[in-house]
């Protein structure tokens, strides 16, 4: 298969559509995460289907002092890995084509759920973030758009957006890539020297240690659900020497609330040993929040949750995060 390069929505207008049309964006500088996105594209397309992979360092995301000029553009090479992976079309529009009449007027608020989190450490980001989307996804007039979760605020607020305004396609999240090291797949790790490397697997690290954390809280509780508080039983168990796992998991189901408490203690810990490294981390957040709006979590949740991570090793921000679920006496999803 030729995967094509265009470079104007006219371009893209003009080819004779079949089946449905699955569409990945990007900012370049494809790498193995952005592989498995397109992969996932392909599969849901089917093979009478089309995948189109956007190409758009957008200028709107970058706030002042960030890494615009700085972010790797690597067409030819993204153009190969897109065709590798599935792609019948790559749309790398100019800024010109994007934003024909110079930084749009009229832009997309992400509202108080974009101002929190990574909307707090970088203002603006997610209005020009949901600006550039909600003109990609019209010139793309796809029927399904694949993100992954690793930007997982970002997600959120593309599938809120796509809800509020009608946007009339399907959002589907895509679950984070990792190397074999468990660090986050992204465009920015090539800035790592090694030291700046280890510093930074304390991202995952730590979101391993909540999530490690939380599977034990809730396994705990699962066996208090199956332990009835009853002295007869208490006897029981004794006589074949349970009673104090018995006490211990009671106690833990009746101080339910505390759970969230424990998962970001367990995290905060490994991260505030990273601080200590050379070169250090410097930690922007942790957090454990809804996804629905991204607020952080009472103790006494139930449901879906994210535990997320934004922080600096040297001049580089990484950020990362995994999904869990409260309440449900199982492990994270």
């Amino acid at each position: 298969m030729t995967t094509v390069l265009l470079h104007t929505a006219d371009e893209l207008h003009a080819r004779a559509r079949a089946g449905r049309r699955a569409v990945v964006m990007t900012m370049g500088a494809l790498h193995e995460g952005h592989a498995t996105l397109i992969r996932s594209a392909r599969e849901t397309a089917g093979p009478q289907g089309e995948v189109v992979v956007t190409v758009f360092v957008n200028p709107l995301q970058f706030g002042e002092g960030e890494d615009l000029d700085r972010y790797p553009r690597t067409l030819d090479a993204d153009v190969k890995l897109a065709g590798l992976s599935g792609a019948d079309i790559v749309f790398a529009p100019s800024v010109d084509e994007v934003y024909p009449g110079g930084e749009p007027q009229v832009r997309i608020s992400a509202g108080p759920m974009g101002e929190r989190l990574e909307g707090a450490s970088r203002p603006g980001h997610f209005d020009g973030m949901l600006t550039v989307v909600a003109k990609l996804l019209h010139l793309t007039r796809p029927d399904v758009a694949l993100y992954g979760q690793k930007d997982a605020q970002q997600l959120a607020l593309i599938r809120r957006m796509v809800r509020d305004l009608n946007f009339g396609m399907e959002i589907v999240g895509v679950p984070t890539v990792r190397e074999e090291d468990g660090l986050a797949l992204s465009s920015r790790n090539r800035y790592l020297s090694p030291a700046q490397r280890r510093t930074a697997l304390s991202l995952s690290a730590a979101l391993f240690a909540g999530r490690d954390r939380h599977a034990a809280q809730e396994a705990l509780r699962a066996r208090a659900r199956e332990v009835p508080a009853t002295h007869a039983r208490a006897e029981a168990l004794s006589a074949i020497g349970e009673s104090r796992a018995a006490a211990d998991a009671h106690a833990v189901a009746k101080a339910i609330p505390g759970a969230p408490s424990a998962v970001r203690a367990a995290a905060r810990l490994v991260l505030d040993d990273a601080t200590r490294l050379s070169p250090p981390l410097v930690v922007d957040y942790l957090a454990l929040v809804d996804p629905s709006d991204f607020t952080e979590i009472e103790d006494d949740f139930t449901g879906e949750a994210v535990l997320a991570v934004a922080a600096r090793v040297g001049t580089t921000r990484l950020i990362d995060n995994i999904p869990l679920t409260f309440g449900t006496f199982g492990a994270a999803s």
